[in-house]
């Protein structure tokens, strides 16, 4: 966004993706508060209006809704993005921050768990949205990614169509996250000249639902050391709105600082290869709208 205050984000739209609880539920109501028109997104609907709701009584914003969407289920993805297609709204701030953490498994596509969930979900939903954010420019397309990403030193592109190997499942985490920053950055560079930046972001060590599937006496001692849901929401509603970041793109944020990532979510063969692959894994190619 071009303007120099937040009075300009009234009546602007962002589509984030979760929102039920942790640092989306905060992201939504921050961003509501601000006036802007907040679609988050549930698994079902029934489960995210109870939040709608809450999000609309505490802002007296009206002008917030709640969009189905697994992101495990590349058919839900498609079905999220028409339904928001259909309501012929512009799209100026798609957040993707929907993800899980260290699980196992398969998602209802055939993927890894967390990778098909965290890179491959959010992939398709921001292909299928992008010509409507280029219309809609000046525009953004925030990413949740994780410090994570720094240990890990590639993608197997074999083991992320494989359920999950690794005992406690961080190994695929960090392999999601990685994905992230990569689609990030080759994002930015196929639509420089479009107004649509993209910003990936570490929120920090949040206190979120995400640690659950960790032992209950580890978790609740780690906790004590991790930031609350709400400083953990402020990096994602810092590139979302803030006008200081308004002309910057394909960068990575620590919290709100600018920081570099890892030498390997820098390779740039490594992103064409991981953006080609992705497009042939959704079955959906994206439209061109800048450099390629």
């Amino acid at each position: 966004m071009t303007s120099s205050t937040e009075a300009d984000l009234k009546d602007r739209v962002v589509l984030l993706t979760g929102g039920n609880s942790g640092i989306g539920k905060v992201t939504a109501h921050e961003l509501a508060a601000k006036e802007m028109r907040v679609f988050i997104t549930s698994r079902t609907v029934a489960k995210g209006q109870p939040i709608v709701d809450e999000i609309r009584e505490q802002t007296g914003n009206p002008n917030v809704e709640c969009l189905a969407l697994e992101l495990g289920d590349f058919d839900s993805v498609r079905r999220c993005a028409e339904d928001f297609l259909a309501r012929n709204l512009p799209l100026h701030v798609l957040i993707n921050n929907a993800g899980i953490g260290v699980q196992r498994g398969m998602t209802p596509s055939g993927f890894e768990l967390a990778f098909g969930t965290n890179h491959l979900g959010p992939f398709l939903l921001t292909g299928l949205l992008l010509e409507r954010l280029a219309q809609s420019a000046p525009a953004r397309v925030v990413i949740v990614s994780s410090v994570g990403h720094e240990r890990i030193d590639g993608i197997d592109f074999e083991a992320v169509q494989q359920t999950t190997k690794s005992q406690s499942g961080a190994d695929e985490y960090y392999a999601s996250k990685l994905a992230n920053v990569l689609f990030s950055n080759e994002l930015a560079r196929r639509l420089e000249g479009t107004g649509v930046n993209t910003y990936a972001l570490h929120p920090g060590v949040v206190a979120t639902e995400v640690w659950r599937r960790f032992p209950r006496p580890i978790t609740a001692i780690a906790k004590l050391f991790m930031l609350s849901v709400e400083d953990g929401a402020v990096p994602s509603i810092h590139c979302a709105s803030s006008p200081q970041v308004a002309n910057e793109s394909g960068l990575y944020y620590d919290r709100c600082d600018v920081k570099e990532c890892s030498a390997v979510a820098r390779d740039e063969a490594l992103a064409r290869k991981l953006w080609e692959q992705s497009e042939e894994w959704v079955g959906f190619r994206f439209p061109t709208l800048g450099a390629t």
